[in-house]
């Protein structure tokens, strides 16, 4: 406990490590509770470090260690520093034997010390690195100071408030193992640790480097990889890329060719360590001893262990000696903690070195190096199980295809240290397999084949592993995203739809946002991602294939839009189908309409503009061009001014190819349905599947459309969904529905507020010749009467209607009688909706009367089905047996899905 802070910085803190002490201690701002001087009251018991691998987390744990016994506030302050690598390697002792480790002679007083101790800090770091048997530390537990045990066992009864209870607990993990450790501790207090700030980085280099210069221009190239950049967080990484690519610089060499990928910029720092003398051979004495140092980091890389001692060298066949030269080129380290012990110098090391354990095979060798070890296949390293397991195996992947780059890595690697590669993992990820019809490597996913494929920058292997890619979804949350799909879509020959969706912050908004000037003075130096986003769009241009592109939800930029647009207005583009929702700049519509002017091949057009109402000027010039060969047009939710929807309707006099409009949601209101309706029944107008859902009409405007029933005889779809027409609306519109010239097959009355009278005035028509075959009136309250008189005209011989909803139209029992004599007389009905409808056994007992019926023509019904119901679902077996053409569906979907949607009946 009288142990002085001074022998504890020498070992926690060396001299060379002034720097990151600096910023160790600014990032300990973020957690000033831990300080002695915060009453207990106010201090959390637990605080728990977490952030990616090597971001300093353990260099400020350390920090607070060293803070806490310099500033001790008596005699019975004391801390303890737990290493879980060390617990890994320990023998069960007893929990006094743990925590004395560091001072074996202060066992036997070490427990009564804690008993009285005021104040006590634990220590527990790299929690994520404890290896243990699933489950164990959440059952297995130990509140016996001196009973032997595992060292995890006695660590999660720590953890768990079973020994020394109101100690003060100081946790790092990594977040893949933070779920976990959350399973063990009590209300404890996150902290992130974020590493190297944009700044810290810049600090670096610059004091790694002498030209300060050669300093930038390096520090530039990292920039220009956001993967790279962002590894940098990490000071050993960050300290690595200075090493490297100041030796490049030094030899004259190019930063930015190192730096394309993470692949090159690895590869350059390990064979830049140990490059021959000009004219002389290969360092072949170092290939064995690579070879067995790539073993050990595929083997730790699986069994998910960064921290190995002789014993795992012994294993491997090879002496310490054997690896000095990497211990001297930092590619090694030795432990700290343990002693004996060394590890890779960051976790991205041990991956890149795994990489190059699948490559370094030799061809034909029969025995598949990896047997004996832990270590598995390519397949299960790109399998999602597997990574759901072991975070590490993605960033692993993504080395291994940059090392499949054949013609690079071969020479690099044979010329440093004359080795050989072998090509039999890449043939293998790009296999096909009977059961898939992609190759192995698609199992993780398009965005991660795409960040594999950028690390190959191969465009021939792009092409050949995306040969059978014909259609892809793809949401681009970062510049990384942007860079690696640039790359790979313009080689994705056979792509025939492309779904894209472009978070905020990944393309500038703002044209200033580019100027130099505007780069919060001068700090931020992020590379452009416009040449990225031109290399994208130009596939819209180049790809024959390409005929559907659909953006959503995505934040673009005045430049990025005239971008695409520019490619969208190609004579060479071939889209014949564009879904545009929700994108940002407001006026982004506006230049897409006009790009897609007089488009050849554009049949179908979606434009879900939201509050903007300045689109329909720029949709009217689409509409009026000659050369518009639009066939089916969706706009909404939309809000204009009467004019400006009277300019759209008189376009549809001038257009002869569009025979689908849809404008649900949209603000028409009965003033616009009448201008709609005036340009519909001109002779000349195209249209014929109308959908006008929630587009706030009343009964007042269904004379205009009874009229256009009658004289637009082209109208044959009419979608009225939503809107407050009432029985009086539906009383005008079967005015027009009786005229002999009336086409109109399907109609949608879903939700317009229509009772038993308005189903009076609808049974009228169907009782007689009526081209109508679907209709829909679910959620109206048809009641008794209204069903009864549905029922008769479905009787009637004339009456032809094929589909009926009913969902959701308060039916009970005592209408299945009406419903089961319909059924057994009806010659038409294929389809009949009465989900959501509580008919009970009784009232389906009696429709299966009817369908057990060999004349019975239906083939789809739905019920509201209880699936407990024994007896219930005996009976549907038996009409299934009687009826097996008859398909009963007893699902609970929503309104939205039970249905015709517009998509069913308009495109």
């Amino acid at each position: 406990m009288d142990k002085p802070a001074s022998p504890w910085k020498s070992i926690f803190w060396p001299d060379d490590n002034d720097y990151f002490y600096d910023v160790t201690q600014r990032s300990q701002r973020l957690i000033p509770f831990l300080s002695p001087q915060t009453g207990p009251e106010s201090r959390p018991h637990t605080v728990v470090l977490h952030g990616a691998a090597g971001v300093g987390k353990t260099m400020l744990a350390k920090r607070c260690l060293l803070d806490w016994t310099e500033f001790r506030l008596g005699p019975l302050h004391c801390a303890f520093y737990l290493s879980c690598r060390e617990l890994n390697h320990m023998a069960p002792c007893t929990f006094a034997e743990l925590i004395s480790k560091d001072c074996p002679e202060l066992q036997e007083d070490v427990l009564e010390v804690l008993a009285q101790a005021e104040s006590a800090l634990f220590v527990v770091d790299g929690f994520d690195e404890l290896r243990v048997p699933a489950g164990a530390l959440t059952h297995d537990t130990c509140s016996d100071w001196k009973q032997q045990k595992p060292a995890p066992i006695l660590l999660s009864s720590l953890l768990k408030r079973k020994m020394v209870a109101k100690a003060t607990l100081l946790v790092t993990t990594r977040p893949g193992a933070l779920r976990e450790l959350l399973l063990l501790v009590e209300q404890p207090r996150l902290v992130e640790v974020e590493g190297f700030s944009e700044g810290d980085r810049e600090a670096c280099f610059l004091r790694h480097f002498e030209d300060q210069d050669q300093a930038r221009r390096a520090l530039d190239a990292v920039r220009r990889n956001p993967v790279l950049f962002s590894l940098g967080s990490a000071p050993a990484v960050c300290q690595l890329l200075c090493t490297c690519l100041k030796l490049q610089m030094q030899r004259g060499e190019d930063p930015n060719l190192s730096c394309q990928t993470t692949t090159s910029l690895f590869l350059r720092f390990l064979c830049g360590q140990f490059t021959p003398a000009p004219g002389a051979h290969p360092q072949c004495h170092l290939r064995e001893p690579l070879e067995a140092l790539c073993l050990l980091a595929a083997q730790g890389l699986w069994t998910q262990l960064s921290l190995f001692d002789r014993e795992d060298l012994g294993r491997l066949g090879v002496e310490e000696a054997n690896l000095q030269p990497f211990l001297d080129r930092c590619v090694l380290q030795r432990d700290r903690d343990c002693v004996g012990c060394f590890s890779f110098v960051h976790v991205s090391v041990q991956q890149f070195l795994a990489a190059m354990f699948y490559v370094l095979r030799c061809p034909g060798e029969d025995e598949w190096p990896g047997s004996g070890w832990d270590i598995r296949g390519v397949q299960e390293l790109f399998s999602r199980e597997a990574r759901a397991r072991n975070p590490l195996l993605a960033q692993a992947g993504r080395f291994l295809w940059g090392l499949l780059s054949a013609a690079r890595v071969v020479w690099e690697l044979e010329a440093t240290f004359g080795c050989q590669t072998s090509s039999e993992a890449k043939q293998e990820l790009l296999k096909h397999t009977s059961e898939q019809e992609q190759p192995v490597l698609w199992v993780v996913g398009l965005r991660e084949v795409f960040h594999c494929l950028y690390e190959s920058q191969e465009e021939e292997l792009v092409s050949e592993a995306t040969a059978t890619l014909q259609e892809a979804s793809l949401h681009l949350t970062s510049s990384r995203d942007l860079v690696h799909c640039s790359f790979c879509l313009r080689h994705c020959g056979d792509l025939q739809r492309l779904s894209l969706q472009v978070a905020r912050g990944v393309l500038p908004e703002e044209e200033a946002a580019l100027e130099p000037d505007a780069q919060d003075g001068g700090s931020r130096h992020d590379q452009n991602p416009l040449p990225f986003w031109t290399d994208l769009c130009s596939m819209f241009s180049s790809s024959k294939s390409l005929v559907f592109l659909d953006i959503s939800q995505s934040f673009l930029g005045g430049l990025s839009v005239r971008t695409l647009c520019d490619q969208m207005a190609s004579a060479t583009c071939c889209l014949q189908k564009v879904v545009l929702k929700d994108i940002s700049p407001a006026g982004a519509y506006q230049n897409f309409c006009l790009a897609l002017r007089g488009h050849k091949t554009l049949t179908q057009l979606i434009l879900q503009v939201g509050e903007q109402n300045d689109v329909l000027p720029s949709l009217c010039e689409v509409l009026s061009h000659p050369k518009c060969k639009l066939q089916c047009l969706r706009l909404g939710p939309c809000s204009a001014p009467a004019q400006q929807w009277a300019g759209l309707f008189l376009a549809l006099q001038a257009n002869h190819s569009l025979t689908c409009l849809d404008l649900s949601d949209s603000e028409l209101q009965d003033g616009g349905a009448k201008l709609l309706c005036s340009g519909l029944r001109h002779p000349k107008c195209p249209v014929q599947r109308l959908s006008l859902e929630n587009c706030h009409l009343t009964e007042a405007c269904c004379s205009d459309l009874s009229a256009t029933l009658i004289v637009g005889q082209r109208l044959t779809h009419l979608c009225l969904a939503k809107n407050d027409l009432g029985d009086g609306g539906v009383k005008t519109l079967c005015e027009g529905l009786r005229y002999p010239e009336c086409r109109l097959q399907v109609l949608v009355l879903w939700r317009c507020g229509i009772t038993s009278e308005g189903c009076v005035h609808l049974s009228t028509v169907l009782s007689q010749e009526s081209s109508l075959t679907h209709l829909d009136l679910g959620l109206n309250h048809i009641g008794v009467v209204g069903l009864r008189a549905l029922c008769g005209a479905l009787k009637a011989p004339p009456c032809g209607l094929r589909c009926l909803w009913l969902w959701g139209c308060s039916l009970t029992p005592f209408n299945c009688k009406d419903l089961s004599s319909t059924l057994s007389s009806n010659r038409s009905l294929v389809t009949l909706d009465l989900g959501q409808n509580s008919l009970g056994f009784e009232g389906i007992k009696l429709l299966c009367e009817a369908l057990k019926l060999e004349q019975c023509p239906l083939r789809t019904l739905r019920l509201k089905i209880n699936e407990s119901d024994v007896h219930l679902q005996n009976l549907l077996q038996e009409v299934r047996k009687s009826n097996p053409q008859l398909t009963i569906d007893g699902s609970r979907q929503d309104p939205g899905k039970s249905r015709p949607s517009a998509d069913d009946f308009l495109f």
